[in-house]
């Protein structure tokens, strides 16, 4: 009977030295992956100059972006059980994006702008007014909207209605250009040289506020 026991607590501590190796390992695989994942996200932002380190990096950057891309298997093909292995143990585990994911970026935005012709030749410029910050706050969520192609057909509609919302305060206006475009943030380079986000014409619209000539063109 002892010898039972003694038989039974030694496969007890093999059992428990196998099962430690595996957590080790496991423990060991799971972290070298978090660390890959969390290098691509910095090397990639270096090499697209989105950080203030020197260019001269770039390229090593980039080396170092393929290097970790290649650990985690996104330079194999798409069939690749490997690849998809990785992607699918990353996805489970949550770490499939590092910190970069989260990371302040400052992103570009819509702006409407409105060229106001006076009969005198004047020309003068303006935006569509609001009240309040939730009037705002909605008016930013519709220019985004209409960014978006699948919104196309709405486009003169909307920025029509937007045109008359200003005319309705100058009613000796002529005629309005609506200029509907993005607003772009400077690059790393960009800003330690001082320049300013610049804005960036994606489409517009003529509105002829004249009774017999009250009729959009398209540009």
């Amino acid at each position: 009977m002892l010898k039972s026991i003694a038989e039974g607590a030694k496969c007890l501590t093999v059992y428990e030295m196998v099962s430690k190796r595996i957590y080790t390992a496991w423990f060991g695989a799971h972290f070298f992956l978090i660390t890959a994942v969390c290098l691509a996200g910095i090397f990639s932002l270096v090499a697209q100059g989105l950080t203030i380190l020197p260019p001269a990096l770039d390229r090593s950057a980039r080396k170092g972006e393929l290097a970790a891309a290649t650990v985690l298997g996104k330079e194999a093909a798409a069939s690749s059980p490997v690849r998809r292995g990785i992607a699918t143990y990353l996805h489970a585990a949550g770490i499939q994006a590092g910190y970069t994911f989260f990371a302040p970026n400052i992103p570009s935005y819509h702006k409407l702008v409105l060229e106001l012709y006076y009969s005198d030749g004047r020309v003068e410029y303006d935006s569509p007014h609001v009240s309040g910050k939730a009037a705002a706050l909605r008016l930013d969520s519709l220019l985004d909207r209409l960014s978006n192609p699948i919104y196309e057909p709405l486009r003169e509609v909307v920025l029509k209605m937007l045109a008359f919302s200003v005319w309705r305060e100058r009613p000796d206006v002529e005629k309005i250009r609506a200029i509907f475009g993005s607003v772009n943030p400077p690059d790393i380079s960009d800003f330690e040289h001082g320049k300013a986000e610049f804005f960036q014409p994606m489409f517009s619209f003529d509105f002829s506020l004249r009774k017999e000539e009250n009729k959009s063109a398209p540009q």
